[in-house]
């Protein structure tokens, strides 16, 4: 198995609510929004579903985020799930659902967006 779909490549995918067999993000750079295997397995055990327009709606936050020069993010989606994003690396580092994200506190972030 590759390291891209162990990782849960954005778009690759693996039974995390992210579609299964989805063709790789289009990116005018070439790079995708990865996920690590601790953020894969945390949307996974929390049955969270990210479809193909949220995934493309991270990429171009990500890219955003990029050019502004960001270094980790928390990027909230659909009060679904919110993302803790290593930005430089463009690796989603773990998930927090809704119900978990409550009353919680976010360190070690520079920036936030709610897509």
């Amino acid at each position: 198995m590759e390291t891209a779909k162990r990782q849960g490549c954005a778009g690759q995918g693996r039974a995390t609510g992210i579609r299964q067999g989805a063709s790789p993000q289009e990116r005018t750079d070439g790079q995708e929004v990865r996920f690590s295997a601790h953020a894969a397995a945390r949307i996974e055990k929390r049955g969270v579903k990210l479809s193909p327009s949220d995934l493309t709606r991270l990429g171009r936050a990500v890219d955003r985020m990029q050019e502004k020069g960001v270094r980790d993010a928390l990027i909230y989606i659909n009060h679904a799930v919110a993302l803790i994003v290593s930005v430089a690396n463009r690796t989603v580092v773990t998930a927090v659902d809704e119900a978990s994200a409550k009353e919680n506190i976010f360190t070690n972030i520079d920036s936030a967006a709610i897509l």
